[in-house]
């Protein structure tokens, strides 16, 4: 009796297999890593049977990662690198595939108190490498400007080191700190602070409008401004992969981030879905 209902069991189980979980692994830009969470969140109420681990560390990081096979996604804050699409192709064969996933209109940061509400591309970047290092230069109080900055990992640091900086050296004074968290909390305590970082870390501090020169129209950041490309600081979000790992459960999540869906929850956290044109490339 005993080996006749062991028998039973065991045919029930081949006959309705345990589901396997899917599971995930995404690492990469700070930017994106409350994005990434809560991508991960919501796709995972939807899905119980997925597994989403979300990490951050930079966009450097992420890439690192991927290139040693030890993330499954790679988040990313600017483009993927020549030498990082060479390593890449000398680990698993492929150049890795890129899906843009969200814009972002990279803002600048001051205190909340601050008398500054606008600045040009031309009095950021003379601020941030040090050629400008005192409010009253700018409109604001005679104060020293305390600059604050991302480590060289991030995607942020360098794509506002290229775009912003025209490739400059952020001044030496800067202080360089983990995270764009860190960042707004240490704008948001220090009433001569300024620092940069993606839209939905405005909490805390206030981000200021941007002119592309001087005198010319200051624009502030949102969904108009970034979508229609007016802002001067915009910035597609990324998100890469090995190829040979675009299919099953981790294509079905990149499908559904790029979804209404999925474009929804960027929205809903502060950053700014993709028209719907780039959705499908």
């Amino acid at each position: 009796m005993r080996s006749l209902l062991l028998g039973l069991l065991a045919a029930l189980s081949f006959a309705h297999p345990t589901s396997h979980a899917a599971e995930i692994t995404v690492k990469g830009s700070d930017t994106m890593v409350i994005l990434g969470q809560k991508w991960a969140e919501v796709y995972m109420q939807k899905n119980p049977g997925a597994k989403i681990q979300v990490t951050g560390g930079g966009s450097g990081t992420g890439f690192a990662a991927l290139q040693n096979k030890q993330t499954d996604i790679a988040n990313a804050s600017r483009k993927i690198k020549a030498k990082e699409i060479e390593q890449c192709i000398k680990t698993f064969g492929k150049r890795p595939k890129e899906y843009a996933v969200a814009l972002d209109g990279l803002s600048v940061y001051v205190h909340a108190k601050s008398k500054i509400e606008a600045l040009s591309l031309e009095e950021i970047r003379d601020i941030f490498t040090g050629k400008i290092t005192n409010w009253k230069d700018v409109g604001g109080e005679n104060a020293p400007i305390i600059v604050y900055s991302r480590e060289n990992s991030s995607g942020t640091y360098e794509f506002f080191k290229e775009h912003v900086l025209q490739g400059k050296d952020f001044t030496p004074k800067a202080q360089t700190l983990a995270g764009t968290a860190q960042v707004l909390q240490q704008v948001g305590a220090d009433v001569n602070g300024i620092g940069y970082g993606g839209a939905a870390y405005g909490q805390g501090a206030k981000h200021i409008k941007i002119a592309k020169e001087k005198g010319g129209e200051a624009i502030d950041p949102n969904e108009e401004t970034v979508v229609g490309q007016t802002y001067p600081i915009w910035r597609y979000l990324f998100v890469y992969l090995n190829p040979e790992l675009e299919k099953g459960d981790i294509k079905a999540y990149l499908d559904w981030i790029r979804s209404n869906d999925g474009q929804k929850v960027v929205k809903d956290v502060g950053y700014y879905p993709l028209p719907a044109v780039l959705r499908k490339k």
